[in-house]
């Protein structure tokens, strides 16, 4: 049977920032000879504006200049002139509550292994994405399925960069979760030790103890280091540290922190000999209240100074070419 065909995203309304300009949706294209298009070489963000508020928007504007950074360029735009262009999207296409997606690329000047004179490119984009929380679903568990890809060794390749190569990893272990009947996988590292997911970071509790895998060959994931302020905050000890596959299976709450599902419980993990289940439990419940209040509280201070600034609620007008201090 022939996979039904999702909705394409670039047939939408709206405008997206490309290279300084506010283009229409349709129109921001790159060329089929893009260098980062073949060889993997794009560096990204995921992020959410709530109530007209960016949220972490330095933490994740300073990972994707050290993503560059990490593949050898460096963004021709600063991390003001982005937050400028991010609010300016945002205003554009009329979004409080968005999922925001900045992108940086080599361009088409060569599709040779080398290019290290290509143009660097930098597009933003911003779309209604809700997460399950703001749809009443906080609290549903996904399945994950353990994957038989293994995050790569850090001197293999750039870990700790947020870049496109390394999500072709996580695309194929969802590929066969989602086969499989499940939501997601589980990634272990080289050395069979618990990774991450395809796309977010693992947390579980044992013993009352909030723990995370060492991001050795993986994201440091900007939402997990901000649940595990909150825990802190709330008492709870946390521990950073490997963690084994057996560890894993006998936790009494698995869940996951990222910015597209912000927090999610896991209830299973289907591996080829059996199935381990866990329990929605109260860690995780009051991880996810403390989340929601935090993204609140962050909103209610942003507003204020936007009312400071401006003096009324209207939205500040932007203009269709954001100013730019740096050469190209």
């Amino acid at each position: 049977m022939v996979p039904a065909m999702l909705n394409s995203l670039d047939d939408n309304d709206g405008l997206i920032w490309l290279d300084g300009e506010l283009l229409p949706w349709r129109q921001a294209r790159l060329h089929v000879l893009t260098h980062s298009l073949h060889m993997g070489g794009a560096v990204f963000e995921g992020m959410r504006a709530y109530d007209g508020h960016v949220f972490l928007n330095i933490e994740h504007l300073e990972r994707l200049q050290q993503s560059a950074t990490m593949l050898d360029y460096h963004l021709p735009w600063s991390r003001d002139e982005l937050t400028k262009a991010i609010e300016a999207v945002l205003w554009a296409n009329q979004l409080d509550n968005a999922y925001i997606r900045p992108l940086a690329w080599r361009g088409a000047e060569s599709v040779s292994i080398a290019s290290p004179r290509a143009r660097i490119h930098v597009a933003i984009a911003a779309w209604d994405w809700p997460t399950a929380a703001s749809q009443g679903r906080a609290e549903e568990g996904i399945r994950l399925q353990l994957a038989s890809w293994r995050r790569p060794h850090p001197d293999t390749a750039p870990t700790a960069a947020k870049c496109s190569g390394l999500y072709m990893i996580g695309t194929l272990a969802r590929h066969a979760a989602a086969a499989a009947g499940c939501d997601d996988a589980l990634l272990l590292d080289s050395e069979g030790r618990v990774a991450e997911t395809t796309a977010t970071n693992l947390l579980m509790v044992r013993d009352g103890v909030l723990v995370t895998p060492l991001p050795t060959c993986f994201l440091d994931g900007i939402t997990k280091r901000h649940v595990i302020g909150l825990a802190r905050q709330r008492g709870l000890r946390v521990e950073e540290r490997t963690v084994t596959l057996e560890e894993l299976r006998t936790a009494s709450e698995v869940f996951t922190a990222g910015t597209s599902v912000e927090l999610q419980p896991v209830v299973a993990l289907v591996e080829d000999a059996a199935t381990t289940e866990w329990p929605v439990g109260p860690v995780t419940r009051q991880m996810i209240l403390d989340f929601r209040a935090s993204v609140t509280e962050a909103s209610k201070i942003s507003r204020t100074l936007r009312e400071r600034e401006t003096g009324l609620l209207e939205r500040r007008p932007w203009p269709a070419r954001v100013a730019h201090s740096q050469t190209t």
